[in-house]
């Protein structure tokens, strides 16, 4: 084990000193093998069920690996949870109401209702914890954080929809979401925290462990998101120049919330490790609970260029937030 982690230290040093990242090329590659060879038929069966695996034994280990008192300090930090609740679904739907402005040559209106729907959807679970640890912040406070949007997503997101998005007053969403969190995430959690006795020591001895199966997850997670876009043939639904204005769209509401968490939390004093936590948490946005809910609330022959946004934004902030939790984890590490 201490081989392994010197020699990912060593890989990662060596390509950090000639300026790439390494684990940025791994998710752009993934990115390029989604879309040269999706995962098709009973191979995409078999990719859900390895992300499924995946994101079960990440949870498994953050509960081995975190004491019963650190979780229930994360679950009690109320004024974090609050201001990534208020990104979530204030902030975002305020800065895809503004979007509006836009000319139909900059966002034509399909592409504007994709804007608009994927800022009213709840903050990621698996990736917003995943780079909070990378990053060394409060993963306690990240999985309640994640977790808190998730299930509050569950409501908010058909009433803000049914509000805001025209033709969209017969939403309805099933519980089903609900239970996937609770199979999925909590359990393996609370599993982990009741063997954490005996499996505990040895996880916290060897992290590279759980950075191995952080990192892992994501690229699982990019893997089947874009395999599902590229089967749904997304891509050739806009031209070149409407992609272009897209992207910069969306990289624009990126930075937006990225500015606003990054300052505020810094105004209201939060530390260091609640301040990531905050940034991470914050500015996600789920393409996990946005692809089914689209297909709930669009008609069929929409779906494709609603989620287009969606799916643009998701490849952003996991390429954006991989560079900014490396640079927090390594300042975490020289300090």
């Amino acid at each position: 084990m201490h081989r392994l982690r010197s020699a990912l230290g060593n890989v990662d040093r060596a390509l950090h000193r000639i300026g790439i990242d390494g684990y940025l090329l791994l998710l752009l590659a993934t990115v390029g093998l989604a879309t040269l060879l999706p995962a098709r038929g009973a191979a995409a069966g078999v990719v859900d069920r390895a992300v499924s695996v995946a994101v079960g034994l990440l949870f498994f280990l953050y509960g081995a690996r975190l004491s019963p008192q650190e979780a229930l300090a994360g679950a009690r930090n109320w004024r974090l949870h609050l201001l990534i609740l208020g990104c979530t679904f204030v902030l975002f739907p305020l800065l895809g109401e503004a979007a509006r402005v836009l000319p139909d040559s900059v966002l034509p209106p399909p592409l504007y209702t994709g804007v608009l729907f994927l800022t009213l959807l709840s903050s990621t679970v698996q990736s917003s914890i995943a780079f909070t640890s990378m990053a060394r912040g409060n993963v306690a406070a990240a999985i309640c954080a994640a977790t808190f949007s998730s299930l509050a997503g569950i409501v908010l997101t058909p009433l803000l929809a049914a509000w805001l998005l025209a033709g969209a007053s017969g939403a309805a969403v099933s519980g089903e979401q609900v239970l996937d969190i609770v199979l999925q995430l909590l359990v393996p959690f609370a599993a982990g925290q009741l063997l954490r006795r005996w499996v505990g020591p040895w996880i916290r001895r060897h992290r590279v462990v759980t950075m191995a199966v952080d990192r892992g997850s994501i690229l699982l997670i990019v893997y089947t998101a874009f395999s599902e876009g590229v089967r749904e043939g997304i891509w050739g639904e806009v031209t070149a120049g409407q992609l272009a204005w897209l992207v910069a769209v969306c990289a624009a509401l990126l930075a937006l919330v990225l500015a606003f968490t990054h300052t505020v939390s810094g105004r209201l004093g939060f530390d260091r490790a609640d301040r990531v936590t905050i940034q991470f948490c914050g500015s996600k946005k789920s393409l996990a609970n946005g692809l089914p809910l689209a297909t709930i609330l669009f008609p069929a022959a929409e779906v494709g260029i609603t989620v287009l946004p969606l799916m643009l934004f998701h490849l952003i902030q996991l390429v954006v937030c991989t560079v900014l939790a490396q640079r927090w984890g390594r300042r975490a590490e020289s300090t």
